[in-house]
């Protein structure tokens, strides 16, 4: 069965332009203008993706507010923003609330699909409930970290990271102990206008994922003015 993409967009014209390069990729749509019309219709079905614009009408922030009831229902779901609000703070609330993915229009659309089809892959990964590492796993003391899975698990219990997080996570754990740059955490985003300071919102998320499972963790340390390294235990 097709997944289904939610696109909550108020400008027909980009809503066209998004629903039809998606569903040429075999993925269902389903298309909402509002808030409201979108809240009408997750109240039916949900998504297994969502992507909303922030400013929706005269609403200026429905789309954080839409995050918040989407995650509210289903704390795992895919959502990623697409909007035109590309300031700091903006960025920081979307990957606050819970947000996998914050993209600037405009934007490619070739680049958006691709972006869909990660974020479902590892969604899939997750949804299939299996905590065992594969034979490519690495290992790092308490951490079993699998690229090719994108799989993280500290302690035995596995970690769901964001697809960023994942990335970040992975290049700083590629050589512990060694400070790895701001400049090189943002490549690993493969998101464009990312600051330090969205970096360092990142890695807040990731630490308090990994201190869920061990309040005591305290393996990402922060090298200051440079980046962050993983500390060996």
């Amino acid at each position: 069965m097709a997944k289904t993409i939610a696109i909550v967009e108020d400008d027909a014209d980009q809503r066209a332009n998004y629903a039809d390069a998606i569903t040429k990729k075999g993925y269902d749509v389903a298309e909402y203008a509002s808030r409201s019309g979108a809240l009408e219709g997750f109240e039916r079905k949900l998504p297994d993706l969502a992507i909303l614009d922030i400013v929706l009408g005269e609403e200026f922030d429905a789309g954080f507010q839409l995050c918040r009831d989407l995650l509210a229902r289903a704390p795992t779901l895919p959502v990623i923003f697409l909007t035109e609000r590309i300031d700091e703070i903006d960025k920081i609330s979307g990957l606050r609330l819970g947000a996998w993915d914050y993209l600037p229009k405009p934007i490619s659309l070739e680049y958006l699909v691709e972006r869909i089809s990660s974020l479902l892959r590892i969604d899939e990964v997750r949804s299939s409930g299996s905590d065992d590492a594969g034979p490519s796993a690495r290992r790092l003391g308490d951490l079993t970290i699998e690229e090719s899975a994108l799989l993280v698990s500290w302690q035995g219990t596995r970690i769901d990271l964001s697809g960023t997080e994942f990335r970040m996570l992975a290049k700083l754990v590629r050589q512990p102990g060694h400070a790895v740059s701001y400049d090189t955490l943002m490549n690993a985003t493969m998101q464009s206008l990312v600051t330090n300071n969205t970096i360092n919102t990142h890695m807040r998320n990731i630490r308090k994922k990994f201190e869920k499972v061990d309040p005591e963790f305290a393996c990402i340390r922060s090298e200051y003015g440079f980046g962050y390294r993983w500390a060996a235990e």
